[in-house]
């Protein structure tokens, strides 16, 4: 089994943008280490979100939990395709090990064994007008090449094509639609990170508790066709698109991948619902703004590879 975990990103400014997504977005202290700090939701996952001081915006990684046999399997993969990898140990609460590999546009995904997960917590009382996610539930890229991005992801991670749109190619790990997905944006970033809710009020209260603090939604209420999940997306102060969700369709192994034709909506329309406006030059700009960059040497990890 393979799970999304977490994403770790460094910007300036990281404590204001760690108390930002605390008292207005609804997360949870996940503690702090260093220069770096950490955002909890209600499950047991330690954390869903790092921020790290840093001069500049970028991503440092997103992070997937799995099996040993799972781990092995992917370093194997990595290593015969040729891409950079290297062992890692974790120091972010929760701890693990395992590898991070370097995927053939710069996104840097990191598979952990061994990583501890904690209680889950209660939410925010409905009376507070507050809500909190419960973890993550899908990552987004941009891509250059979003078709060759979703073949490398097949081949060397395992994980499978679940539909294709004329602006994505949804991807996935475990029974969930899409834990990731690869715009087709002609370039190489962060797309935007989701934030599974508890349920479709979740999503709803969480769109009243941000107008309530002066944010209104870049897009959405709305459902999507792929993956059926409610959304609302924000373009976050300190720069990323971050999205509450919940519901994303759970797929079997016998799930028949769909095409652009299979996804096409009435004119206007860019969703099943129809009901909301679209901020596409404010999204267009925030997807741009959190680049990949690679901390690390590549280094052998022939001893995880099981060969």
């Amino acid at each position: 089994m393979m799970k999304l975990r977490s994403i770790e990103l460094a910007l300036p400014k990281a404590a204001d943008a760690h108390s930002w997504m605390i008292d207005i977005w609804g997360c949870a202290d996940g503690g702090r280490i260093g220069d770096t700090f950490y955002l909890r939701g209600s499950g047991t996952y330690p954390y869903l979100m790092a921020i790290a001081e840093s001069a500049d915006n970028f991503v440092r990684s997103t992070t997937f939990v799995c099996s040993p046999e799972r781990l092995a399997q992917v370093a194997l993969a990595a290593t015969k395709r040729g891409l950079n990898a290297a062992p890692c140990v974790s120091s972010d609460p929760g701890g693990g090990h395992g590898i991070v590999v370097e995927l053939a546009e710069g996104e840097l995904l990191r598979f952990l064994v061994d990583a501890a997960e904690v209680a889950p917590i209660e939410g925010h009382a409905k009376a507070t007008r507050r809500v909190m996610p419960v973890k993550l539930t899908h990552v987004v890229f941009n891509a250059a090449d979003a078709e060759a991005s979703g073949d490398i992801v097949e081949e060397v991670l395992g994980f499978r094509v679940s539909d294709r749109t004329k602006g994505m190619v949804f991807v996935r790990c475990n029974e969930a639609h899409h834990s990731t997905a690869f715009a087709r944006a002609g370039f190489s970033s962060l797309n935007h990170v989701a934030f599974e809710m508890e349920d479709l009020d979740a999503v709803m209260r969480g769109i009243g508790s941000m107008r309530d603090h002066g944010f209104a939604p870049a897009w959405g209420p709305g459902r999507h066709g792929p993956g059926d999940n409610v959304y609302a997306y924000y373009i976050a102060p300190f720069g990323p698109v971050i999205e509450y969700s919940t519901a994303v369709e759970k797929v079997g192994e016998d799930y028949q991948a769909g095409e652009p034709d299979d996804w096409t909506w009435p004119e206007k329309r860019i969703d099943q619902w129809g009901v909301s406006d679209k901020d596409f030059a404010g999204l267009r700009v925030a997807e741009e703004a959190f680049r990949f960059r690679r901390e690390w040497q590549p280094a052998p990890i022939n001893e995880l590879t099981g060969a």
